[in-house]
């Protein structure tokens, strides 16, 4: 890698990264371990969430990896960030494409989701451009 595919991570990138982690961590065991509970309670597609479960425990050991280094590679933080921000445009399309029928419960669970994901990428973006202007100065 060349030296300006490296950036030195700011704190805010750092702790966005690190909380992105633990929430989705806590989602990967909710969703892995109970996802037929959750199924019968959101009215959502038990292979869904147990396949959301399942790559969140890969997503989780990842970003968690991510935050605690002070060097990353700025190409896997954008993949991060990029990834993030369409959770939600996906979140929405899949409650609006007819393939699943949740319930009220199912649609605020859905929706809370997005929006915290959303907000990740928003302070990890944030942060990414802080660590930019470390590097820079």
């Amino acid at each position: 890698m060349t030296q300006s595919s490296i950036i030195r991570a700011s704190t805010l990138l750092r702790r966005a990264l690190q909380a992105d982690a633990l929430v989705s961590g806590a989602m990967a065991l909710l969703l892995s371990l109970a996802a037929g509970t959750l199924s019968r309670l959101l009215a959502l597609p038990q292979p869904l969430l147990l396949e959301t479960g399942l790559f969140l425990i890969g997503y989780a050991a990842l970003v968690g990896w991510l935050g605690t280094r002070r060097a990353l590679p700025k190409a896997l933080v954008l993949i991060v960030i990029a990834g993030n921000a369409l959770w939600p445009l996906g979140s929405v399309a899949l409650l609006l494409s007819g393939m699943v029928a949740p319930n009220a419960l199912g649609v605020i669970f859905v929706l809370i989701q997005a929006t915290a994901v959303g907000i990740f990428a928003e302070l990890q973006f944030i942060g990414l451009k802080r660590s930019d202007a470390a590097v820079a100065a």
